[in-house]
Parts: structure tokens; sequence; C-alpha cells
């Protein structure tokens, strides 16, 4: 008789053909936008308000993922206000990856695993070695993983505090509408700037579904070619790497060996020269009182650090 054993540390899922259809849904659907937006382009649809809304709508969510579900819900890089919390949490959810609960108990689980059995997306887990290995490896960590669930974190064991923070439990609770809300602005914004129903409905191609494929895609890409290619300043006992030419379009996230060894900085461009727009905007909240206890790691300790 065969047994089945369930970790302690892996989330159960009540509805497995259903989230990954959801998850195919999700994936596919941009990639069908990017084909009508090249046809959009090809017959001179294309207009500046299309690409405002695309530019606002990546801006803000973006920033949501990288500033409020991952340096401050994560890792605790800074603290700020309920409202703060609840509005960046919000506008992380409108980027649609996911529950921000499961988002964080996700993440928390690959850097307590980083590169090991336990970690939910690492490229260099069970795929074999060569080229065919690394390859496999790639796509399993850029969204292969999004359809198993097998590694995926619980949530009552590396959210807890998540759980127990009512605003958080809202924001979570109501992703649907955060979702809704994510794909409706875009079109009322384009409406609002092209002055027609069409205008709105290219603003939601660009701001929504072209947007979505974007913002997925580069965070994605943290988890693949963060951990494959790039330069490791830091010992840090894993594959983790900076790769400099992402880190623009990330927002710093792709600082990733940097973030690796100093997990709760809310700065991730360390060195003169490393874009970390997303450690602008919480300098910002900071000054504007938004934002404080944000944590900066001292020059010396990071030298410690370095190889």
């Amino acid at each position: 008789m065969t047994t089945t054993t369930i970790r302690d540390d892996v989330q159960p899922v009540a509805n497995e053909t259903r989230d990954r259809i959801v998850t195919g849904t999700v994936t596919v659907l941009p990639f069908i936008a990017l084909i009508v937006a090249a046809w959009q382009t090809w017959n001179d649809l294309l207009h500046w308000h299309d690409l405002v809304v695309f530019i606002v709508v990546y801006l803000v969510t973006t920033m949501g993922i990288t500033v409020g579900f991952h340096r401050l819900l994560t890792h605790r890089a800074f603290k700020t206000g309920p409202r703060t919390r609840g509005v960046i949490a919000a506008l992380g959810s409108a980027a649609i990856e996911g529950p921000v609960v499961s988002w964080v108990a996700d993440h928390r689980k690959h850097h307590t695993f980083t590169d090991e059995e336990g970690d939910p997306h690492s490229p260099h887990v069970g795929h074999g070695g060569g080229i065919r290995g690394t390859l496999r490896g790639l796509w399993h960590a850029h969204w292969g993983w999004l359809f198993v669930h097998d590694q995926r974190a619980k949530k009552d064991r590396y959210a807890r505090d998540l759980l127990d923070d009512p605003v958080i439990r809202f924001v979570d609770r109501f992703f649907v509408l955060w979702v809704t809300l994510g794909l409706l602005f875009p079109f009322f914004l384009g409406w609002a700037l092209g002055g027609t129903i069409t205008a709105g409905l290219t603003g939601l191609l660009w701001g929504g579904l072209i947007r979505m494929l974007v913002v997925h895609h580069l965070t994605y890409s943290i988890n693949s070619l963060c951990h494959v290619f790039g330069s490791q300043p830091f010992d840090t006992g894993d594959h983790s790497r900076n790769l400099a030419w992402l880190a623009p379009f990330t927002f710093g996230e792709a600082w990733h060996n940097n973030h690796h060894a100093f997990p709760t900085s809310a700065v991730h461009g360390l060195k003169r020269g490393q874009i970390d727009f997303a450690a602008g905007v919480i300098w910002l909240l900071e000054k504007t009182g938004l934002a404080w206890d944000v944590v900066r790691i001292p020059p010396e300790k990071q030298a410690a650090r370095e190889r």
C-alpha cells in the first residue's frame, strides 16, 4: 500500500485543476493581447495615450510588488501605517501575481530553502545537468512552478503575521476586486485621455494585458535569470546573482545577489551606480512621514560579506 507524506510546510490546494486553469488563463491572455497589440501598431492605431496608460499602470503595479509585496511585507525592510500598507498591498494585488499572503509566503519559503529542496522556484534543484537541465530549470523557475503545487508555502507557517494583520487580511480576501480595478482603471484613463470608447479599449489592452505581460515576466526573470546569469559580489551560499541590465526595468530587484546577502535591506542597489527606483520611492515615503524604521546596511557590514 502506498502512503502519501504531507509536508507541514506545503500549502494544501483545494482545487488544483481550477488553479491551473486560472494560472494558464492569466499566462496566455497577455500573449494573445501582444498579438492584438502588434496588429494595432501595424495598422497605425497606437497613440500617445496608449503609451501613457501603459507607463502609469506599469509604474504603480510594479511598485506595488517591489515596494509593497517584497520589501515591506515579505522582508519588513521598513514600517508604515495601516492605510499606506493597505494601499501598497492593493496596488501589488492589481499586478495579478496572486493574493498577497500567498505571494509573501512563497517568497519567504524561497529564502528559507534558496536553491535547495523546498525552494518553490529554484532553477537548480531536480532538473538535471548540462544545457538541457539548465533550460528545464530556467523554464521551471520562470513560470513552470506556477502550475505545480508540491512546494507552495504553507501560509500559516510562512506568513502568520500577515494572516494576523486585519488590513492585509482584508486586501487578501478581496484580491479579485483589486484585479478588477486594475483593469478598469486603464480603460477609464484611456477613455479620459483619448475621448472615445476605442481609446478606452486600447488603454485596457496596453495598461491592462500588455502591462500584465511585462510586469509578470520581469518578476519571473528574478526567479529564473537572476539565479543563473550575472555577478556574485557577495558570498550568499546560493546561486543568486546581480543582473545589471535588468535592474532598471525591475526597479532595483535584479540586484538579487545583494538582496540575498542582506534580505531585510530596503535598498538593493548597494553600490554607486546601481539603479534602484524602489529604494527611491521608499526614501520619498520616509521623507513624507509615511515610512519609518527603514533598514539600510552600513558600508562596513557590506564589506565584511564581499568575496
